[in-house]
């Protein structure tokens, strides 16, 4: 791919798709604002006070139609900011340089199956990829490759305390590492609090054990809320399934989706889970993409007792974005609908307007004003009123969402298994961008009718 100096190029070539939808907006927003860049020029006009004046004296009806356009934009806004969040959280998981390891034919991790493996098990090509540290600094033969043998369930959470009639249950992602500091590193996931589980189990007395764990601080801070607390904390005691576990640590806050998963040893996922002496992935790190890709293919095309599945793993995450495209269609519709909504209902205002100030037209027209000019004029209160209601809208849209976190659940592909996750909703320039100029657009299309109609007024007729 080519580069350039300029960033703003790099971003183009990069992103073809989102600078297409950026220039589309662009010209759809000019031309929305075409009357309002007409209306300021210094040629002779109706005079702005005129305007200002009418929409004051109208002030209810303004005030209405203008609220409608506060509702509908900053529904439309709040949309794309969920759909921005999930973006943001797929495109921050995996890492360029790790590679996934599959049993054949799985699509997901949740439906694999893999015997116990190392290095040597995996192609020789693949094995001089892999990234390895030195496992002890006085003996520099000595070195630990970096690959996680991984079991990746699914289980039930049932919400303690939960009142009738609101959410019983919570779909909970546990993952189980047998080295969970390699893990870590090839996951690039840091404590913020706490440690990383050492015995598997601690003693919480009268007899009893609990399975230690890290969690994501997104799952910390929704099971937080179920307890009545901000965030779980180191020492925190959760029920999943027949047993307790313990809180021992909390994930860094971050956009990826292990944020949503809770990490413990993988003898206790297996002994609990029905998946004795199985993983449902193996996780190797290279270098960079290039030689991901290519251990993929080296992995696909190796033969051994049983055939391996093989994906970068940024590629297996990408899958999750099926999701998001169904639900970014949905919400266009959406917005078609409420587009029709708000036009109807700016035209409803404008063509009350016009039926109200037929004489003030006539004696516009007498007074030498252009037809173009009264159309002008009136489109341009139209986009006042869509302006005013399209920044309320954002503004309400960027305080209720911004920041906030959500529990969704999101497809891994066809034949793949729901992942739920904890993303935070993203309120940022282009959620905005697409808020205004659907608010203006919407302003100028549904004034243009009524404008039309008010400057084909005739001066005499409108005066009687």
């Amino acid at each position: 791919m080519r580069t350039f100096r300029n960033p703003f190029l790099n971003w183009i070539v990069e992103h073809p798709q989102s600078a297409a939808f950026a220039l589309v907006g662009l010209l759809l927003l000019l031309a929305a604002l075409a009357p309002i860049l007409l209306y300021l020029t210094p040629i002779r006009k109706v005079p702005l006070v005129y305007n200002l004046r009418n929409l004051q004296n109208r002030w209810m009806t303004t005030l209405v139609t203008a609220l409608a356009f506060t509702l509908v934009t900053a529904l439309l806004t709040g949309m794309f900011s969920f759909v921005k969040g999930m973006d943001r959280l797929i495109e921050s998981s995996g890492h360029p340089g790790n590679v996934m390891v599959l049993s054949d034919g799985a699509t997901d991790e949740a439906f694999s199956n893999l015997p116990s493996f190392s290095a040597q098990d995996l192609p020789s090509d693949v094995q001089k990829e892999i990234v390895t540290l030195q496992a002890d600094p006085g003996d520099p033969s000595k070195k630990t490759p970096l690959i996680s043998q991984e079991v990746y369930v699914v289980v039930m959470y049932m919400i303690p305390n939960a009142s009738a009639g609101s959410r019983q249950r919570r779909f909970v992602q546990l993952r189980g590492m047998s080295d969970m500091g390699v893990a870590a590193l090839i996951h690039e996931v840091k404590l913020a609090q706490g440690s990383w589980p050492n015995a598997g189990v601690q003693n919480i007395g009268a007899g009893e054990t609990a399975i230690e764990i890290v969690v994501g601080a997104g799952v910390a801070r929704t099971f937080g809320t179920d307890l009545g607390k901000s965030m779980l904390e180191p020492g925190d005691l959760v029920t999943l399934g027949p047993r307790k576990w313990i809180v021992t640590g909390i994930m860094e806050e971050g956009t990826n989706s292990f944020g949503s998963e809770i990490w413990t040893r993988d003898t206790q996922m297996q002994k609990y889970f029905g998946r004795e002496n199985s993983y449902s992935s193996y996780i190797v790190r290279t270098d960079n993409a290039d030689k991901a890709k290519l251990a993929v293919q080296e992995i696909k095309n190796f033969k051994r007792e049983r055939n391996l599945q093989s994906y970068t793993e940024r590629e297996y995450y990408a899958k999750m974005t099926d999701t998001s495209k169904q639900f970014s269609a949905a919400i266009y519709v959406v917005a078609v609908i409420l587009a029709i909504g708000g036009m109807l209902g700016i035209m409803n205002t404008m063509y009350a307007a016009i039926s109200q100030r037929s004489k003030d037209i006539g004696v516009l027209r007498l007074m030498g004003y252009q037809r173009w000019q009264i159309l002008l004029s009136f489109q341009f209160e139209s986009l006042l009123i869509a302006l005013l209601g399209g920044s309320l809208g954002c503004l309400v849209a960027y305080l209720g969402t911004d920041g906030q976190t959500v529990t969704s659940l999101i497809s891994s592909g066809p034949g793949g298994g729901g992942k739920s996750v904890v993303l935070r909703i993203t309120f940022d320039f282009t959620v905005l961008a697409i808020g205004m100029i659907f608010s203006v657009v919407m302003g100028a299309l549904g004034g243009m009718l009524p404008s039309w109609s008010a400057m084909r007024l005739r001066p005499l007729e409108s005066l009687k």
